[in-house]
């Protein structure tokens, strides 16, 4: 059976990562895989590159493409009908109230089917796949079991009780830098503080994000049948616009993240 990491090349996987190559988790990794949306923060991706460069055991890294194009692109399907495909978990509106999220499909298309075709290329329906998914012990409700009968998950953090600031303080304790957090620059499952650390330290990211939910309205104004407005902070305003220094964050909703795949 191999023994793969998830890798998301944040917090709590690169810590995992670097915990395994310490052999402080053990057996060693056959191998981490990046499962890449290419709408990460650029921070992520040289930490990625660094990252690499401290492993024993090969990172391979693999794509469904740019999440961010795919998702504003309109489609139509042969009987004409325009549609968009690949949605994030964007607050929807309607005459300015709220009337839910969207149906989220980025962590299924963009996550979870690139790593299972390189389980797959790798032997791993055959043989059988242990992966590692770098959830804390402070998150351990995102813990999911895997689908597919030959693939098992496994969360090594949970199973020492290692909470995300633990993490934090080992890798301080080694010399590590302080890793990065993974998630797409306009995740609507940011809060507030996330938002902010956003707009002051990478705010060429923060104005990306905030062109991009421009284009994603532009999108959804196309989508046949589809009525109201998305946005990417649930107080249903431009990520521009809305008081993200107010007292009263949004809430962090990763632990709503059914897959348990993303920001880790």
């Amino acid at each position: 059976m191999l023994n793969i990491i998830s890798l998301g090349a944040g917090v709590q996987s690169s810590t995992m990562a670097l915990m395994a190559a310490h052999g402080e988790i053990t057996p060693m990794p056959d191998c981490a895989i990046f499962a890449d949306t290419q709408a990460e923060p650029s921070k992520v991706y040289e930490w990625l590159d660094w990252l690499e460069k401290q492993l024993p055991f090969p990172v391979h890294r693999v794509t469904q493409g740019d999440f961010a194009a795919e998702a504003t692109r309109i489609r139509t399907s042969k009987t004409g009908k325009k549609y968009q495909k690949h949605a994030p978990p964007a607050f929807t509106s309607e005459y300015g109230k709220p009337t839910g999220l969207l149906m989220r499909q980025c962590t299924v298309d963009f996550k979870l089917a690139p790593l299972h075709r390189a389980y797959r290329k790798l032997g791993g329906s055959k043989a059988g796949v242990t992966q590692w998914i770098g959830i804390s012990f402070d998150e351990a409700q995102r813990m999911k079991p895997a689908r597919q009968p030959w693939l098992t998950s496994i969360w090594p953090l949970v199973e020492r009780r290692l909470t995300r600031q633990h993490c934090f303080e080992w890798m301080k304790r080694k010399g590590y830098p302080r890793p990065p957090r993974s998630a797409c620059v306009f995740c609507p499952y940011h809060d507030n503080a996330e938002w902010r650390r956003l707009r002051d330290e990478e705010p060429e990211e923060f104005a990306r994000a905030a062109k991009w939910e421009i284009d994603l309205q532009a999108t959804f104004a196309q989508v046949e049948g589809f009525r109201g407005e998305v946005f990417l902070h649930r107080d249903l305003k431009r990520i521009t616009e809305v008081d993200i220094d107010s007292a009263d964050p949004q809430i962090d909703m990763f632990g709503d993240e059914c897959e348990g795949m993303c920001g880790v």
